[in-house]
């Protein structure tokens, strides 16, 4: 089932972008796009929606932008999971988003192979804040992937189109290995990293760089038949 997503901005040329991109990956379906608070508690009153991606700055709506308006959401739909992409690199404004229940906060200059690890980690329920490197010194978000030197190769390869989106059937067939075998190498894979839950997983691939960033929408369209 894919995962259904609503992106809001006041750039129409950005939104525009973000849209064609996540339209190409399998997994993601992208229900509409807004351009206020208005539109999207409009979309939010008629669609069911799993994520909610957004600016933090867009003037005009009924409900305000900003803090305002991601309070007003959170009250309104405390099921929702939002995602606020953004330009804002703020670590105090980051700490209010998560004290209301923001499950991620991405700056827009990440490439948008970023954004969709984001959105599997936070569909799968892990959360992730990135802190200005500058306040965190030591803690900063994605910058190179490099697996970890215990893992296999092969186990790498798994837990990178994993953390993509790739289903478990999916990555057999594109790696033409049994599901038991692929099963079998991500437990393993997670074993290795100390990691239980898919969660945690996802988000250490993201927090890390360590996902499948190299691996584009297209090639996994292109390769994964079901």
């Amino acid at each position: 089932m894919k995962i259904k997503l609503i992106l809001a901005d006041d750039h129409p040329a950005l939104i525009t972008g973000v849209k064609y991109e996540l339209s190409r990956v399998h997994t993601l379906s992208v229900l509409g796009t807004a351009q206020d608070s208005t539109e999207i508690v409009n979309f939010l009153s008629n669609v069911e929606c799993d994520i909610l991606i957004t600016d933090y700055s867009m003037p005009r709506g009924e409900y305000g932008d900003g803090m305002a308006m991601l309070s007003f959401l959170k009250r309104r739909y405390p099921d929702l999971k939002i995602i606020v992409f953004t330009t804002i690199d703020n670590f105090a404004i980051a700490s209010k988003m998560r004290k209301i229940g923001i499950q991620s906060v991405l700056n827009k200059s990440k490439d948008v192979d970023y954004l969709i690890t984001a959105i599997h980690a936070v569909h799968a329920g892990a959360t992730y804040f990135s802190p200005t490197s500058r306040e965190q010194p030591g803690r900063v978000g994605p910058t190179q992937a490099i697996p970890p030197r215990n893992l296999s190769g092969r186990e790498a390869e798994v837990v990178r189109l994993y953390v993509s989106g790739v289903t478990i059937n999916e990555i057999a067939a594109q790696l033409n290995r049994t599901k038991q075998t692929v099963s079998a190498q991500k437990r393993a894979a997670m074993r290795k990293l100390g990691i239980e839950r898919d969660a945690d997983l996802f988000r250490f691939a993201y927090e890390s760089g360590f996902s499948a960033s190299a691996i584009h929408a297209e090639d996994i369209d292109a390769n994964v038949r079901l």
